[in-house]
Protein backbone atom coordinates (compact mmCIF):
# COMPACT_ATOMS: atom_id res chain seq x y z
CA UNK A 1 0.00 0.00 0.00
CA UNK A 2 3.06 2.30 -0.10
CA UNK A 3 2.76 4.81 -2.32
CA UNK A 4 4.02 3.42 -5.50
CA UNK A 5 5.64 5.91 -7.72
CA UNK A 6 8.08 7.42 -4.54
CA UNK A 7 11.13 5.69 -4.03
CA UNK A 8 11.33 3.92 -1.01
CA UNK A 9 13.73 5.81 1.91
CA UNK A 10 16.90 4.17 2.63
CA UNK A 11 16.72 3.77 6.01
CA UNK A 12 19.98 2.21 6.58
CA UNK A 13 21.66 5.11 8.62
CA UNK A 14 18.88 4.15 11.31
CA UNK A 15 19.57 0.29 11.25
CA UNK A 16 16.13 -0.11 10.79
CA UNK A 17 15.04 -3.22 8.41
CA UNK A 18 11.48 -3.34 9.67
CA UNK A 19 9.46 -5.78 8.03
CA UNK A 20 6.94 -3.72 6.28
CA UNK A 21 7.94 0.28 5.86
CA UNK A 22 4.58 2.30 4.37
CA UNK A 23 6.07 5.20 3.49
CA UNK A 24 4.73 8.59 2.01
CA UNK A 25 0.99 7.30 2.32
CA UNK A 26 -1.80 9.45 1.35
CA UNK A 27 -4.48 10.85 3.64
CA UNK A 28 -6.93 8.37 2.76
CA UNK A 29 -4.27 5.44 2.75
CA UNK A 30 -3.60 6.48 6.55
CA UNK A 31 -6.95 6.57 7.89
CA UNK A 32 -7.63 3.08 5.89
CA UNK A 33 -5.00 1.91 8.12
CA UNK A 34 -5.55 3.49 11.34
CA UNK A 35 -9.15 1.71 10.56
CA UNK A 36 -7.32 -1.69 9.59
CA UNK A 37 -5.54 -1.64 12.87
CA UNK A 38 -7.79 -0.60 15.05
CA UNK A 39 -6.22 2.67 16.23
CA UNK A 40 -9.27 4.33 16.22
CA UNK A 41 -13.09 4.99 14.72
CA UNK A 42 -14.29 7.66 12.26
CA UNK A 43 -16.59 10.20 13.75
CA UNK A 44 -19.30 10.95 11.08
CA UNK A 45 -17.77 14.76 10.35
CA UNK A 46 -15.46 12.16 8.91
CA UNK A 47 -12.35 12.61 11.24
CA UNK A 48 -10.37 10.05 12.74
CA UNK A 49 -11.12 9.66 16.30
CA UNK A 50 -8.00 8.13 18.31
CA UNK A 51 -7.30 7.62 21.96
CA UNK A 52 -3.55 8.21 22.88
CA UNK A 53 -3.89 6.16 26.22
CA UNK A 54 -2.20 6.95 28.99
CA UNK A 55 -0.80 10.37 28.17
CA UNK A 56 -3.30 12.96 27.05
CA UNK A 57 -0.73 15.94 27.13
CA UNK A 58 2.64 16.39 27.14
CA UNK A 59 5.32 15.05 30.18
CA UNK A 60 7.57 18.29 30.37
CA UNK A 61 9.47 16.21 33.23
CA UNK A 62 10.63 13.78 30.94
CA UNK A 63 11.73 15.69 28.14
CA UNK A 64 16.20 15.51 27.70
CA UNK A 65 18.15 17.39 25.73
CA UNK A 66 22.01 15.23 24.90
CA UNK A 67 24.41 17.24 26.59
CA UNK A 68 27.48 17.28 24.42
CA UNK A 69 29.91 19.54 22.97
CA UNK A 70 26.95 21.28 20.81
CA UNK A 71 24.77 22.04 23.85
CA UNK A 72 26.62 21.51 26.88
CA UNK A 73 27.58 25.39 26.84
CA UNK A 74 24.54 26.71 24.99
CA UNK A 75 21.54 25.20 26.81
CA UNK A 76 19.44 26.99 29.22
CA UNK A 77 19.85 23.82 32.00
CA UNK A 78 17.31 23.25 34.44
CA UNK A 79 14.22 21.72 35.13
CA UNK A 80 13.11 22.59 31.83
CA UNK A 81 15.83 20.97 29.40
CA UNK A 82 17.24 17.93 31.28
CA UNK A 83 20.82 16.44 30.83
CA UNK A 84 20.66 12.69 29.53
CA UNK A 85 24.32 11.16 28.19
CA UNK A 86 25.02 10.62 24.81
CA UNK A 87 25.67 7.31 25.92
CA UNK A 88 21.71 7.22 27.16
CA UNK A 89 21.05 7.95 23.70
CA UNK A 90 22.71 5.68 21.92
CA UNK A 91 21.55 3.11 24.05
CA UNK A 92 18.32 3.89 23.49
CA UNK A 93 18.72 4.40 20.11
CA UNK A 94 19.54 0.73 19.99
CA UNK A 95 16.82 -0.47 21.54
CA UNK A 96 14.35 1.70 19.84
CA UNK A 97 15.19 0.44 16.41
CA UNK A 98 15.26 -3.04 17.39
CA UNK A 99 12.15 -2.64 19.07
CA UNK A 100 10.71 -1.51 15.46
CA UNK A 101 12.23 -3.85 13.35
CA UNK A 102 9.55 -6.72 14.71
CA UNK A 103 7.00 -4.32 13.66
CA UNK A 104 5.30 -2.22 10.52
CA UNK A 105 6.20 1.19 10.82
CA UNK A 106 5.11 4.20 8.82
CA UNK A 107 7.72 6.50 7.14
CA UNK A 108 7.07 10.36 6.12
CA UNK A 109 8.95 13.22 4.60
CA UNK A 110 8.30 16.74 5.76
CA UNK A 111 9.45 20.03 6.71
CA UNK A 112 9.46 23.30 9.08
CA UNK A 113 9.45 26.90 8.05
CA UNK A 114 7.22 28.18 5.38
CA UNK A 115 10.11 30.86 4.26
CA UNK A 116 12.01 28.86 1.99
CA UNK A 117 15.29 30.74 3.34
CA UNK A 118 15.04 28.63 6.86
CA UNK A 119 13.86 25.42 5.59
CA UNK A 120 14.16 22.54 7.52
CA UNK A 121 13.43 18.46 6.40
CA UNK A 122 12.10 16.20 8.43
CA UNK A 123 11.41 12.34 8.39
CA UNK A 124 9.10 11.18 10.61
CA UNK A 125 8.85 7.30 11.67
CA UNK A 126 6.23 5.79 13.45
CA UNK A 127 4.51 2.72 14.77
CA UNK A 128 1.10 4.28 14.24
CA UNK A 129 -0.79 5.00 11.00
CA UNK A 130 -2.50 8.08 12.93
CA UNK A 131 0.77 9.17 14.42
CA UNK A 132 1.97 9.45 10.84
CA UNK A 133 -1.34 11.37 10.01
CA UNK A 134 -0.69 13.56 12.61
CA UNK A 135 2.77 14.63 11.06
CA UNK A 136 1.61 14.85 7.69
CA UNK A 137 -1.63 17.10 8.94
CA UNK A 138 0.77 19.53 11.28
CA UNK A 139 4.32 19.59 9.19
CA UNK A 140 4.65 21.02 5.79
CA UNK A 141 4.08 19.31 3.00
CA UNK A 142 5.90 18.35 -0.28
CA UNK A 143 4.90 17.72 -3.87
CA UNK A 144 6.16 14.35 -4.47
CA UNK A 145 8.69 15.50 -6.69
CA UNK A 146 10.64 17.11 -4.22
CA UNK A 147 11.29 14.83 -1.59
CA UNK A 148 14.62 14.85 0.15
CA UNK A 149 16.89 11.59 -0.19
CA UNK A 150 18.31 12.71 3.27
CA UNK A 151 16.22 15.16 5.48
CA UNK A 152 18.19 16.88 8.01
CA UNK A 153 15.84 15.91 11.02
CA UNK A 154 14.79 12.45 11.95
CA UNK A 155 12.07 11.65 14.73
CA UNK A 156 11.25 8.10 15.86
CA UNK A 157 7.83 7.73 17.64
CA UNK A 158 7.16 4.69 19.37
CA UNK A 159 4.55 4.79 21.87
CA UNK A 160 4.76 0.73 23.07
CA UNK A 161 8.53 0.86 23.74
CA UNK A 162 9.07 1.64 27.10
CA UNK A 163 12.53 2.82 28.61
CA UNK A 164 13.99 1.30 31.74
CA UNK A 165 14.54 3.96 34.29
CA UNK A 166 17.42 2.14 36.54
CA UNK A 167 19.38 1.70 33.00
CA UNK A 168 18.13 4.24 30.20
CA UNK A 169 18.47 7.72 32.15
CA UNK A 170 14.70 8.12 31.81
CA UNK A 171 12.72 9.27 35.15
CA UNK A 172 10.13 6.60 33.57
CA UNK A 173 9.07 4.16 31.25
CA UNK A 174 7.96 7.73 28.96
CA UNK A 175 10.64 9.87 27.30
CA UNK A 176 11.27 12.79 24.27
CA UNK A 177 15.06 13.05 24.04
CA UNK A 178 16.50 15.78 21.16
CA UNK A 179 20.24 15.07 20.18
CA UNK A 180 21.09 18.25 18.23
CA UNK A 181 24.80 16.64 17.25
CA UNK A 182 22.68 13.86 15.65
CA UNK A 183 19.56 15.65 15.31
CA UNK A 184 17.53 13.28 16.12
CA UNK A 185 14.32 12.76 18.60
CA UNK A 186 13.26 9.75 19.81
CA UNK A 187 10.06 9.21 21.52
CA UNK A 188 8.58 6.67 23.62
CA UNK A 189 6.27 5.22 26.16
CA UNK A 190 3.71 7.89 25.67
CA UNK A 191 1.19 7.99 22.19
CA UNK A 192 0.64 11.92 22.83
CA UNK A 193 1.57 13.49 19.36
CA UNK A 194 1.88 16.86 20.62
CA UNK A 195 5.67 15.70 21.78
CA UNK A 196 6.36 15.65 17.98
CA UNK A 197 5.28 18.82 17.24
CA UNK A 198 6.61 20.27 20.34
CA UNK A 199 10.02 18.14 19.91
CA UNK A 200 10.79 19.67 16.34
CA UNK A 201 9.67 23.55 18.06
CA UNK A 202 12.18 23.25 20.64
CA UNK A 203 14.97 22.32 17.77
CA UNK A 204 13.99 25.57 15.97
CA UNK A 205 14.17 27.47 18.98
CA UNK A 206 17.76 26.28 19.12
CA UNK A 207 18.48 26.77 15.81
CA UNK A 208 17.15 29.85 14.47
CA UNK A 209 17.83 32.52 17.27
CA UNK A 210 21.95 31.04 17.27
CA UNK A 211 22.05 30.69 13.87
CA UNK A 212 20.04 32.35 11.80
CA UNK A 213 19.66 35.50 14.55
CA UNK A 214 16.01 34.56 13.62
CA UNK A 215 13.15 34.92 16.79
CA UNK A 216 11.39 32.18 16.78
CA UNK A 217 8.16 32.49 18.82
CA UNK A 218 4.92 30.20 20.74
CA UNK A 219 2.26 32.22 19.32
CA UNK A 220 -0.32 32.82 16.18
CA UNK A 221 -0.72 34.90 13.54
CA UNK A 222 -2.67 36.48 10.88
CA UNK A 223 -2.71 39.30 8.19
CA UNK A 224 -5.58 41.82 7.46
CA UNK A 225 -6.56 43.10 3.94
CA UNK A 226 -4.14 45.78 3.79
CA UNK A 227 -1.02 43.40 4.80
CA UNK A 228 -0.83 44.39 8.48
CA UNK A 229 0.57 41.02 10.22
CA UNK A 230 -0.34 40.89 14.12
CA UNK A 231 1.05 38.10 16.19
CA UNK A 232 -0.96 36.69 19.21
CA UNK A 233 1.84 35.10 22.12
CA UNK A 234 0.39 32.81 24.89
CA UNK A 235 0.37 29.41 26.16
CA UNK A 236 -2.29 26.85 25.67
CA UNK A 237 -5.66 27.72 26.83
CA UNK A 238 -5.30 31.50 26.31
CA UNK A 239 -6.62 31.45 23.05
CA UNK A 240 -4.32 31.81 20.45
CA UNK A 241 -5.77 29.22 17.94
CA UNK A 242 -9.56 30.43 18.31
CA UNK A 243 -8.26 34.47 18.15
CA UNK A 244 -6.28 34.34 15.37
CA UNK A 245 -9.15 32.52 13.41
CA UNK A 246 -10.34 35.47 12.47
CA UNK A 247 -13.30 35.44 8.59
CA UNK A 248 -11.94 38.62 8.10
CA UNK A 249 -8.15 38.16 8.20
CA UNK A 250 -5.56 35.29 6.47
CA UNK A 251 -4.56 32.70 8.74
CA UNK A 252 -0.64 32.53 8.54
CA UNK A 253 -0.52 29.47 11.54
CA UNK A 254 -1.73 29.29 14.72
CA UNK A 255 0.79 28.34 17.58
CA UNK A 256 4.78 28.49 15.95
CA UNK A 257 6.51 30.99 14.32
CA UNK A 258 9.37 32.92 12.82
CA UNK A 259 10.28 36.56 12.92
CA UNK A 260 13.29 36.87 10.61
CA UNK A 261 14.81 39.77 8.67
CA UNK A 262 11.59 40.24 6.29
CA UNK A 263 9.40 38.49 7.04
CA UNK A 264 6.97 36.78 9.85
CA UNK A 265 6.42 33.02 8.80
CA UNK A 266 4.56 29.43 9.90
CA UNK A 267 6.68 26.66 11.08
CA UNK A 268 3.99 24.26 10.72
CA UNK A 269 1.42 23.47 7.60
CA UNK A 270 -1.14 22.99 9.98
CA UNK A 271 -3.18 23.69 13.31
CA UNK A 272 -3.35 21.54 16.88
CA UNK A 273 -6.59 23.14 17.97
CA UNK A 274 -8.18 22.76 21.42
CA UNK A 275 -11.46 21.09 21.13
CA UNK A 276 -13.01 21.24 24.48
CA UNK A 277 -16.25 22.85 24.53
CA UNK A 278 -16.48 23.31 20.64
CA UNK A 279 -19.38 24.53 18.47
CA UNK A 280 -20.16 25.53 14.96
CA UNK A 281 -21.39 29.20 16.73
CA UNK A 282 -18.79 30.38 18.19
CA UNK A 283 -15.27 28.72 16.77
CA UNK A 284 -16.82 28.24 13.15
CA UNK A 285 -13.49 28.01 11.74
CA UNK A 286 -11.98 25.00 13.38
CA UNK A 287 -15.59 23.55 13.57
CA UNK A 288 -15.67 23.24 9.97
CA UNK A 289 -12.01 22.36 9.69
CA UNK A 290 -12.94 18.82 10.96
CA UNK A 291 -13.76 16.59 8.69
CA UNK A 292 -12.16 13.89 6.67
CA UNK A 293 -8.51 14.12 6.76
CA UNK A 294 -8.46 15.83 10.17
CA UNK A 295 -7.38 13.50 13.12
CA UNK A 296 -9.20 14.07 16.57
CA UNK A 297 -7.70 13.09 19.98
CA UNK A 298 -9.58 11.98 23.28
CA UNK A 299 -12.73 12.87 22.68
CA UNK A 300 -15.70 11.08 23.36
CA UNK A 301 -19.28 10.48 21.74
CA UNK A 302 -22.65 10.94 22.05
CA UNK A 303 -23.65 7.68 23.59
CA UNK A 304 -24.79 5.05 20.70
CA UNK A 305 -23.53 7.66 17.99
CA UNK A 306 -20.06 8.57 16.11
CA UNK A 307 -21.43 12.44 17.19
CA UNK A 308 -18.33 14.40 18.71
CA UNK A 309 -19.59 15.56 22.08
CA UNK A 310 -17.05 18.37 22.28
CA UNK A 311 -18.40 18.99 25.82
CA UNK A 312 -17.21 15.87 27.60
CA UNK A 313 -14.56 15.46 29.51
CA UNK A 314 -13.65 12.32 30.48
CA UNK A 315 -10.81 11.64 29.13
CA UNK A 316 -9.36 14.86 29.54
CA UNK A 317 -10.00 18.66 28.69
CA UNK A 318 -6.72 18.35 26.64
CA UNK A 319 -9.39 17.07 23.78
CA UNK A 320 -7.34 18.30 20.35
CA UNK A 321 -8.06 17.81 16.57
CA UNK A 322 -5.34 18.37 14.18
CA UNK A 323 -5.57 19.56 10.61
CA UNK A 324 -3.86 20.84 7.67
CA UNK A 325 -3.95 24.41 7.64
CA UNK A 326 -5.38 24.74 3.92
CA UNK A 327 -8.74 23.84 5.44
CA UNK A 328 -9.25 26.43 7.43
CA UNK A 329 -11.18 28.74 4.02
CA UNK A 330 -8.93 31.92 4.67
CA UNK A 331 -5.44 30.31 4.92
CA UNK A 332 -2.68 32.09 3.91
CA UNK A 333 -0.17 29.69 1.81
CA UNK A 334 2.29 30.01 1.74
CA UNK A 335 2.35 30.95 5.19
CA UNK A 336 4.42 33.75 4.81
CA UNK A 337 3.28 37.32 5.48
CA UNK A 338 5.39 40.77 6.08
CA UNK A 339 6.78 42.23 9.53
CA UNK A 340 4.16 42.68 12.32
CA UNK A 341 2.21 45.88 13.22
CA UNK A 342 0.39 44.82 15.79
CA UNK A 343 1.09 42.25 18.43
CA UNK A 344 -0.97 40.67 21.45
CA UNK A 345 0.39 38.85 24.90
CA UNK A 346 -2.71 36.66 25.70
CA UNK A 347 -3.01 35.64 29.21
CA UNK A 348 -5.73 33.32 31.23
CA UNK A 349 -5.56 35.28 34.44
CA UNK A 350 -7.34 33.57 36.79
CA UNK A 351 -6.62 36.36 39.43
CA UNK A 352 -8.95 38.37 37.78
CA UNK A 353 -6.93 41.77 38.25
CA UNK A 354 -5.54 42.79 34.66
CA UNK A 355 -7.37 44.57 32.42
CA UNK A 356 -9.47 42.69 29.76
CA UNK A 357 -6.87 44.57 27.40
CA UNK A 358 -4.48 47.46 27.66
CA UNK A 359 -1.58 49.26 25.42
CA UNK A 360 2.37 48.73 26.46
CA UNK A 361 5.49 50.83 26.69
CA UNK A 362 8.14 49.07 25.21
CA UNK A 363 9.86 48.62 28.50
CA UNK A 364 6.21 46.85 29.49
CA UNK A 365 6.39 44.63 27.01
CA UNK A 366 9.64 43.20 27.55
CA UNK A 367 8.83 42.77 31.17
CA UNK A 368 5.77 41.08 30.05
CA UNK A 369 7.51 39.03 27.24
CA UNK A 370 10.13 37.43 29.56
CA UNK A 371 7.72 37.04 32.57
CA UNK A 372 4.83 34.92 30.52
CA UNK A 373 1.99 34.88 33.14
CA UNK A 374 -0.61 33.17 32.64
CA UNK A 375 -3.17 30.57 34.42
CA UNK A 376 -1.81 27.25 33.07
CA UNK A 377 -5.41 25.79 31.49
CA UNK A 378 -6.29 22.29 32.97
CA UNK A 379 -5.84 19.29 30.65
CA UNK A 380 -2.49 20.71 28.68
CA UNK A 381 0.04 18.85 30.86
CA UNK A 382 -0.55 15.71 33.24
CA UNK A 383 -2.12 16.18 36.30
CA UNK A 384 -3.37 19.93 35.96
CA UNK A 385 -6.87 20.04 36.95
CA UNK A 386 -7.76 23.57 37.37
CA UNK A 387 -6.49 26.85 36.19
CA UNK A 388 -2.77 27.28 38.51
CA UNK A 389 -0.59 30.63 38.32
CA UNK A 390 2.43 29.97 36.29
CA UNK A 391 5.29 32.34 34.49
CA UNK A 392 6.34 30.43 31.62
CA UNK A 393 9.20 33.13 30.14
CA UNK A 394 8.81 34.09 26.56
CA UNK A 395 5.05 32.50 26.80
CA UNK A 396 6.75 29.14 25.53
CA UNK A 397 9.32 28.97 28.78
CA UNK A 398 8.77 24.51 28.20
CA UNK A 399 9.59 24.81 24.85
CA UNK A 400 12.95 26.78 25.03
CA UNK A 401 16.60 25.90 24.69
CA UNK A 402 17.97 29.13 25.28
CA UNK A 403 17.97 31.15 27.90
CA UNK A 404 15.02 33.49 27.98
CA UNK A 405 16.88 36.42 27.73
CA UNK A 406 18.51 35.75 24.08
CA UNK A 407 14.44 35.34 23.00
CA UNK A 408 13.60 38.75 25.08
CA UNK A 409 16.79 40.60 23.41
CA UNK A 410 16.26 39.52 20.28
CA UNK A 411 12.22 40.82 20.29
CA UNK A 412 13.26 44.22 21.86
CA UNK A 413 15.52 44.91 18.73
CA UNK A 414 12.79 43.57 16.30
CA UNK A 415 10.28 46.05 18.35
CA UNK A 416 12.12 48.97 19.13
CA UNK A 417 13.36 48.85 14.97
CA UNK A 418 9.65 48.37 12.98
CA UNK A 419 8.24 50.81 15.95
CA UNK A 420 5.28 47.48 16.48
CA UNK A 421 2.31 48.24 18.87
CA UNK A 422 2.20 46.07 21.77
CA UNK A 423 -1.09 44.70 23.74
CA UNK A 424 -1.49 42.86 26.84
CA UNK A 425 -5.03 40.71 26.67
CA UNK A 426 -6.82 38.92 29.63
CA UNK A 427 -8.79 35.72 27.78
CA UNK A 428 -9.35 34.71 31.59
CA UNK A 429 -11.34 36.60 34.66
CA UNK A 430 -13.28 39.19 35.33
CA UNK A 431 -15.47 40.42 38.27
CA UNK A 432 -13.51 38.15 41.09
CA UNK A 433 -10.59 35.35 40.46
CA UNK A 434 -11.52 31.66 39.34
CA UNK A 435 -14.03 30.12 40.91
CA UNK A 436 -15.69 33.91 41.71
CA UNK A 437 -15.84 35.84 38.65
CA UNK A 438 -16.33 35.06 35.17
CA UNK A 439 -14.36 34.12 32.20
CA UNK A 440 -14.13 37.12 29.69
CA UNK A 441 -16.51 37.01 26.87
CA UNK A 442 -15.21 36.08 23.65
CA UNK A 443 -17.50 38.74 21.92
CA UNK A 444 -15.60 40.96 23.41
CA UNK A 445 -11.76 39.73 23.57
CA UNK A 446 -12.36 39.64 19.50
CA UNK A 447 -13.74 43.37 19.71
CA UNK A 448 -10.95 44.75 21.66
CA UNK A 449 -8.99 43.13 19.66
CA UNK A 450 -10.51 44.08 16.19
CA UNK A 451 -10.70 47.87 17.59
CA UNK A 452 -6.59 47.63 18.01
CA UNK A 453 -6.09 46.07 14.95
CA UNK A 454 -7.97 48.95 12.95
CA UNK A 455 -6.01 51.77 15.16
CA UNK A 456 -9.70 53.18 16.58
CA UNK A 457 -8.11 51.83 20.26
CA UNK A 458 -5.52 53.57 19.36
CA UNK A 459 -7.90 57.03 19.59
CA UNK A 460 -8.94 56.03 22.92
CA UNK A 461 -8.68 57.63 26.38
CA UNK A 462 -6.36 56.28 28.56
CA UNK A 463 -6.07 55.71 32.45
CA UNK A 464 -2.98 54.23 34.29
CA UNK A 465 -3.59 50.91 36.33
CA UNK A 466 -2.62 52.18 39.64
CA UNK A 467 -0.03 48.99 40.74
CA UNK A 468 0.83 47.72 36.70
CA UNK A 469 0.94 51.12 35.11
CA UNK A 470 -0.77 49.07 32.36
CA UNK A 471 -2.88 51.55 30.11
CA UNK A 472 -6.31 51.10 29.91
CA UNK A 473 -8.93 52.37 27.22
CA UNK A 474 -12.03 54.29 28.97
CA UNK A 475 -13.79 52.85 25.72
CA UNK A 476 -14.08 50.10 23.07
CA UNK A 477 -16.69 49.81 20.18
CA UNK A 478 -18.85 46.83 21.28
CA UNK A 479 -17.72 46.41 24.98
CA UNK A 480 -19.12 47.81 28.26
CA UNK A 481 -17.47 50.76 29.34
CA UNK A 482 -17.14 49.43 33.18
CA UNK A 483 -15.73 46.50 32.27
CA UNK A 484 -12.76 48.06 30.98
CA UNK A 485 -11.24 48.74 34.09
CA UNK A 486 -11.15 45.71 36.45
CA UNK A 487 -11.80 46.77 39.53
CA UNK A 488 -14.71 47.99 38.53
CA UNK A 489 -15.68 44.78 38.15
CA UNK A 490 -15.28 43.80 41.85
CA UNK A 491 -17.95 43.66 44.29
CA UNK A 492 -15.31 44.59 47.10
CA UNK A 493 -13.06 47.44 45.53
CA UNK A 494 -10.64 46.49 49.01
CA UNK A 495 -10.73 43.17 47.82
CA UNK A 496 -9.39 43.62 44.38
CA UNK A 497 -6.81 46.06 45.55
CA UNK A 498 -5.74 42.81 47.83
CA UNK A 499 -5.58 40.73 45.16
CA UNK A 500 -4.02 42.85 42.48
CA UNK A 501 -0.56 43.27 45.26
CA UNK A 502 -0.91 39.33 45.30
CA UNK A 503 -0.66 39.38 42.10
CA UNK A 504 1.97 42.55 41.36
CA UNK A 505 4.05 40.49 44.07
CA UNK A 506 4.08 37.05 42.44
CA UNK A 507 5.59 39.28 39.43
CA UNK A 508 7.81 40.64 41.19
CA UNK A 509 9.75 37.96 42.59
CA UNK A 510 9.58 35.51 39.57
CA UNK A 511 11.44 38.26 37.95
CA UNK A 512 14.63 37.83 40.71
CA UNK A 513 15.79 35.72 38.30
CA UNK A 514 15.81 37.65 35.35
CA UNK A 515 17.16 40.95 37.12
CA UNK A 516 20.63 41.00 35.50
CA UNK A 517 19.45 40.59 32.23
CA UNK A 518 16.67 44.53 32.94
CA UNK A 519 17.91 47.41 31.78
CA UNK A 520 16.82 50.88 33.24
CA UNK A 521 13.54 50.83 30.75
CA UNK A 522 12.59 47.43 32.14
CA UNK A 523 13.03 48.08 35.31
CA UNK A 524 10.58 51.18 35.54
CA UNK A 525 8.31 49.33 33.53
CA UNK A 526 8.21 46.56 37.39
CA UNK A 527 4.29 46.79 39.05
CA UNK A 528 4.50 48.47 42.01
CA UNK A 529 2.98 47.55 45.18
CA UNK A 530 0.64 49.90 46.76
CA UNK A 531 1.31 50.73 50.41
CA UNK A 532 -2.22 51.66 51.61
CA UNK A 533 -3.92 48.37 51.42
CA UNK A 534 -5.29 46.07 53.75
Amino acid sequence: MSNKNVKQPDLGYLNLSAKTVKYQLSVAELVEEALKNAEGTLADNGALAVDTGKFTGRSPKDRFIVCDEITENAVWWGDINIKISPAHFDQLFDKITNHLNSKQIYVRDAYACADENYKTTIRVVTEHAFQNLFANNLFLRFPEEELPTQPEWTIIAVPSFLANPLTDGTRQANFSILNFSKKMILIGGTAYTGEIKKGIFSVLNFILPEQKKTLSMHCSANVGEDGDTAIFFGLSGTGKTTLSADPKRALIGDDEHGWGENSVFNFEGGCYAKCIDLTAEKEPQIFNAIKFGSLLENTNYFPNTRTVDFSNIDKTENTRVAYPINYIDNAMVPSVASIPKNIFFLTADAFGVLPPISKLTPGQAMFHFISGYTAKVAGTEAGVTEPQLTFSACFGKAFLPLHPAKYAKLLGEKMEKHKVNVWLVNTGWSGGPYGVGNRMKLSYTRAMISAALNGSLAKADFIEHPVFGLLMPTNCPDVPSEILNPRNTWASSQNYDNKANELATAFLENFKQFEDFANEEIQNALPKVVENVL
